[in-house]
């Protein structure tokens, strides 16, 4: 169906079907033309690309990767949105729409019945108020996935992308940065949503590491190093380690010694290589 991004159209689409927006999904559909054949251009990478799409709107975002992608399974919590599908997906035989909460469904198992022999990758226009949920649980479960392509807020594009050892990078960011490598590919403006949000957007893709590069003595003691380092992040890191971790804070700095670190070192000045070498040490130590 053409023009989905036509106020008109998008206005007539939602009076026959009833629909109005909710704001508890936190729904803005994407109205500007030129956002999503960008984003499917960037986030499909191969000709026997499968593709998972997280929150299909009215399916301008499906349509452009179902010209692209061999098969497209969107995911979609808004029962709602199912008879408008209907009508703007008709055209496309390789679309499933699955409804379902995406944080609650088995995606190694979906991946492996829907997308067998293919590539995979996810690209996705996430709602703000649970993007970084989506995003960890993505990389965590360790999927086949080569790349997430994926529209989020501009503040938590800066946040995703940020280089460890900046003022910008927190928990998130290192741990984004452990399962891929980042990066932002371009912004898009609060105007381009119906409604509009009130504040801009941009796209950034993660290419996957198949898997971890790092020699890590225990990830999950990593994680929650980090975690503490960035819980009270204008401290030095001495204190919230000591104190979340319960390790004396005597090992603490001698673990930062016998990395170079500075005993009045904060976590926003630690590098990614710093933490994965304080962590193994610390984990030595305590």
């Amino acid at each position: 169906m053409e023009n989905l991004c036509n106020i008109s159209v998008i206005k007539d689409l939602f009076e026959r079907h009833h629909f109005q927006f909710s704001k508890t999904l936190g729904q803005n559909f994407l109205v500007n033309p030129s956002v999503c054949p960008k984003i499917a251009q960037n986030g499909i990478f191969s000709e026997n690309c499968g593709v998972i799409e997280i929150g299909t709107g009215i399916g301008v975002l499906t349509n452009e990767l179902a010209k692209r992608a061999k098969k497209v399974v969107a995911i979609e919590i808004d029962d709602r949105l199912f008879p408008i599908l209907e009508e703007t997906l008709q055209e496309y035989s390789h679309i499933k729409i699955i409804h379902a909460d995406v944080m609650k469904l088995d995606l190694g198992a979906l991946i492996k019945e829907e997308f067998s022999g293919m590539d995979v990758c996810v690209c996705a226009n996430l709602p703000y108020y649970i993007t970084s949920p989506i995003i960890m649980m993505l990389l965590e479960q360790r999927l086949p996935i080569k790349w997430i392509t994926v529209m989020v807020q501009k503040e938590a594009a800066i946040r995703l992308c940020a280089k460890p050892g900046t003022r910008d990078c927190g928990a998130v960011t290192f741990a984004v940065r452990y399962y891929s490598h980042p990066k932002q590919l371009f912004p898009v403006s609060k105007g381009s949503f119906l409604p509009a949000p009130k504040v801009d957007s941009a796209v950034i893709q993660l290419e996957v590491k198949s898997q971890s590069e790092y020699a890590v003595e225990n990830e999950s003691f990593l994680f929650a190093l980090v975690k503490a380092a960035f819980s009270q992040r204008r401290k030095t890191l001495v204190n919230p380690v000591s104190s979340v971790l319960k390790i004396p804070k005597k090992t603490v700095a001698l673990a930062l010694e016998n990395c170079d670190l500075k005993p009045i070192v904060r976590a926003e000045e630690v590098t990614f290589e710093q933490f994965l070498q304080l962590s193994n040490e610390l984990f030595k130590l305590k």
